[in-house]
């Protein structure tokens, strides 16, 4: 099936786990709890052409920034790095006690 660019449309990637991956397997439209495998699939089928950007925000109701943090995430700490519990031991910025330290000095 050939999109309006003319070229193929893609209709599965590579998922986190290495299995295929296609629009159904696509966390539902109405996702409220972002566990580490569906931040990765969404990441992975916009990577690998399955969606869209736009699409992916306007079905997942994300910014294009939060996409962009998940994205970074993975790049730099892989799927580790999308941990939301543990985002403050993947980011480089100083932690807010080290700031308020760094001030009264």
């Amino acid at each position: 099936m050939e999109n309006p660019n003319g070229k193929q449309k893609v209709t599965s990637v590579i998922g986190p786990t290495g299995e295929p991956l296609t629009i159904d397997d696509l966390p539902p439209p109405d996702t409220k709890r972002w566990v580490i495998r569906r931040k990765a699939e969404v990441v992975a089928a916009v990577r690998g052409g399955l969606i869209t950007l736009e699409e992916a925000c306007r079905r997942y109701a994300l910014s294009v920034e939060e996409f962009l943090s998940w994205q970074r995430a993975i790049d730099r700490n892989g799927l580790p790095g999308l941990r939301v519990t543990r985002v403050q031991d993947y980011r480089e910025r100083p932690r807010p006690e080290s700031l308020h330290s760094a001030q009264q000095a």
